[in-house]
């Protein structure tokens, strides 16, 4: 069952921020001496900007082979829930774990932003979260100001919010399970260091992560097979049989699924090469029975579209909603008296001018 989250009474509060670099390439650490007080007009613009990425992601906590009593991370935010006061402190803590970890010559510097957010709703209850947020590119931006009775254009660089790079919520919500954490990361290479090395995360082996996880690596697994031998259609179907075994049932069975849907043993070892290699990426081991998330299938749909290009410039986008018994309507050939070859696709309607 999934989490209620609201964020509409929330409220950022206080930021401490940081440069971190990365001391490899001797880059320092930077962190602000004091915390930074945000005031009711700025509250109401950043707010929204800091909550915005962490809407409808995978449920993660804090994890510690030992105990979660010697989980930094876990540490940092419990004395910050504690004591609101100690943000400065604490939060420049965290700034230095992070620099500590960010010792790969692929981890990029960045600005570092940790808030205070107050009023967020979960489960019913009011509470508070501390938010991360790290971004490791700035753009350029123009603003035009009027001056001495002209208009005058500025150009500087900062932090796009559209384009934030690495974030985490914590929540004080589960304090005794390592709390109630989501999390993002876009540059996605890197993204083992920043949920495994800097923040010490598993995700919650709920419904939806593991009705996410199982559909998106069967989806990738029966694309990757087909796409060197087939073209796209029949990889799309095979993909949109895969998504159709979950939305037609309410549970998941891993034996059930091969059986219907993998079908051969070289299918089915490659899946399984494929799972544990994914167990052994994330440090947990996945289910092979659960309830499938209605929810969560509709998000791994979108996997399932693929696009015929071809040579002459025409595209035909196979949309992941199709009917998988729909193929028969896209028919390939050759015209011999052209010396080309040619798709033949079948419509009742043209809607494209509705």
């Amino acid at each position: 069952m999934s989490v209620k989250i609201r964020f509409n009474s929330a409220a950022v509060t206080g930021l401490v921020l940081a440069k971190v670099g990365n001391p490899q390439r001797d880059e320092p650490l930077q962190t602000s001496k004091d915390v930074f007080t945000v005031d009711e007009e700025q509250r109401e613009i950043l707010t929204p900007l800091f909550l915005k990425p962490f809407k409808n992601l995978i449920a993660h906590r804090f994890q510690h082979h030992a105990s979660l009593e010697k989980h930094e991370m876990n540490l940092l935010a419990t004395a910050i829930f504690a004591a609101p006061s100690s943000l400065l402190k604490n939060g420049c803590d965290i700034a230095s774990r992070l620099y500590a970890k960010s010792n790969h010559p692929n981890i990029k510097s960045g600005d570092l932003c940790l808030s205070l957010i107050d009023d967020i709703e979960i489960e019913g209850h009011m509470t508070q979260a501390l938010c991360i947020l790290k971004s490791e590119s700035v753009m350029p931006f123009l603003s035009i100001s009027t001056e001495d009775g002209d208009l005058k254009l500025h150009t500087a660089e900062g932090i796009n919010p559209e384009k934030i790079d690495k974030g985490c919520l914590i929540i004080n919500h589960w304090p005794d399970k390592g709390y109630y954490v989501l999390t993002f990361d876009r540059s996605g290479g890197e993204s083992r260091f920043w949920v495994r090395d800097f923040l010490g995360l598993q995700a919650v082996p709920d419904s939806a992560f593991l009705t996410n996880t199982y559909a998106e690596l069967a989806v990738a697994a029966v694309k990757q097979e087909l796409a060197a031998e087939l073209p796209p259609e029949e990889s799309s179907r095979a993909a949109r049989e895969v998504i159709a075994y979950f939305d037609e049932h309410e549970n998941f069975d891993l034996q059930e699924f091969e059986e219907q849907i993998l079908r051969t043993p070289d299918a089915v070892a490659r899946f399984a090469g494929e799972r544990s290699k994914l167990e052994e990426e994330r440090g947990q081991a996945l289910q092979t029975n659960f309830e499938i998330s209605p929810k969560d299938v509709k998000k791994v749909k979108k996997h399932a579209a693929a696009v015929v290009k071809l040579d002459t410039g025409f595209e035909i986008h196979l949309k992941p909603d199709m009917d998988p018994g729909a193929d028969w309507m896209l028919e390939r050939g050759t015209d011999d008296a052209k010396g080309m070859k040619f798709i033949k696709l079948y419509y009742n309607e043209d809607i494209s001018t509705r």
